[in-house]
């Protein structure tokens, strides 16, 4: 038979089919085959592995089979928290990722550290190189980050009341409450000095221009009574900058809802979303 198939269709064409498939059975072998160390457990009904990566608490829940291309969210913050988008995510044979930076709120160091979990997944373990990122409050300055740092690895960018620039939170430099101890904490994690760091430039609003270029879709979801993390401190100055760039941005406003809760009760835009930009073609 296949002999006949090659006399039918020629070598060329059976050339180019042939090494399409064998590439795709060597990607979903090397994915099922490369099995994560650590802790395993169940999230959700779906098994999940605890395990570091360059000293950092990392999580990946597994989907039953994976979909086409090994497609993946990284989640940035909460871990677990108002979960609906990233279950239904796992139904559809997506990976869910997580690297804790929690504690450097998206400086240099914690792209270092991003930087070594993607090598890890989409090397030892074949997830595709383009990922969707998703980030909940603080976590918006580690997914803008490191999207700022890696463009052409990321293939759309959730943003769920982010944080957007530390001035405003944990800084709480224009209208919002501020983060206290955060704000401390997030000026030593820069090393700068509370002067130093209202002159800083490297915040999310700062570098959205290597995104634009880059043709990355943004999709916010936002309370728009938000007094943590001010939408127009935040959410808005993202969503004029990137449209003055000429980027792909929508924002999602929850009429009377402050900070929490986050995401929607209802997940289908989120899910729609990144279905939409990050499936196989």
């Amino acid at each position: 038979m296949p002999h006949r198939f090659m006399r039918l269709v020629g070598r060329p064409v059976f050339a180019l089919f042939g090494a399409a498939l064998i590439c795709s059975v060597i990607s979903q072998v090397a994915l099922s085959e490369s099995s994560f160390s650590g802790k395993e457990s169940k999230w959700h009904g779906f098994v999940r592995n605890d395990f570091k990566v360059d000293g950092r608490g990392c999580i990946v829940v597994s989907p039953e089979k994976a979909a086409d291309g090994n497609p993946w969210v990284w989640r940035a913050r909460f871990f677990g928290h108002e979960p609906q988008a990233d279950v239904e995510m796992l139904k559809r044979g997506y990976h869910i990722a997580y690297c804790d930076v929690g504690n450097l709120f998206g400086n240099p160091q914690a792209v270092k550290h991003w930087d070594a979990f993607y090598e890890l997944l989409t090397t030892k373990h074949g997830f595709a190189k383009k990922v969707a990122l998703e980030g909940m409050s603080r976590g918006g300055l580690i997914i803008y980050n490191w999207a700022a740092a890696n463009p052409k690895k990321v293939a759309c960018l959730y943003g769920d009341a982010p944080v957007c620039d530390f001035k405003s939170w944990p800084g709480g430099k224009g209208k919002g409450k501020g983060g206290g101890g955060a704000w401390q904490a997030c000026l030593k994690a820069y090393g700068l000095t509370d002067e130093q760091a209202l002159k800083y430039k490297g915040n999310p609003v700062d570098q959205l221009k290597r995104l634009a270029d880059a043709e990355i879709p943004i999709l916010h979801v936002v309370g728009a009574a938000d007094v943590v993390v001010p939408v127009e401190e935040n959410s808005a100055i993202i969503e004029a900058r990137y449209k003055a760039l000429g980027g792909s941005i929508q924002v999602i406003a929850k009429p009377g809802v402050g900070h929490h809760p986050h995401a929607l009760k209802d997940p289908t835009p989120i899910v729609e979303f990144f279905t939409k930009h990050t499936a196989a073609r």
